[in-house]
């Protein structure tokens, strides 16, 4: 058995644990210029949701896509930090690990940009 499964619930760690998950989106936004243009991206969407008045499952729709792109950027840099820093040279085959991160990270903004396409295109269409 793990040692953390013996370790009873502590406040003190989780608090720490937050602490940490900060200074990974603190990272991010400072680190990551990808980051910061799918925040601003995001910024963007839920303005525009606001003045098209959409539906609340609309917006649980596109919360939801807007956390997936996040949350693939947030992996796709940690798996290109870990890359780096276990083969700092050139190499064919981190190359591929770090293309097909960059790979989810794309599908993913497709896909939320498509949703966007979906909830936004009919309510502007009418505005016409």
């Amino acid at each position: 058995m793990k040692e953390n499964q013996n370790k009873k619930l502590s406040w003190k760690d989780r608090a720490k644990s937050f602490a940490y998950a900060w200074e990974g989106l603190k990272y991010l936004w400072n680190g990551e210029h990808n980051f910061r243009i799918h925040v601003a991206v995001s910024a963007c969407v839920l303005v525009a949701g606001g003045w098209l008045n959409i539906s609340l499952g609309e917006w649980t729709t596109l919360f939801f896509a807007i956390g997936i792109v996040l949350s693939a950027e947030a992996f796709n840099s940690s798996i290109e930090a870990i890359a780096d820093f276990i083969s700092p040279e050139v190499d064919s085959r981190i190359k591929r690990i770090k293309d097909i991160s960059a790979a989810a990270v794309l599908i993913t903004a497709v896909m939320a940009a498509s949703i966007g396409l979906l909830v936004f295109l009919p309510k502007i269409v009418a505005l016409c």
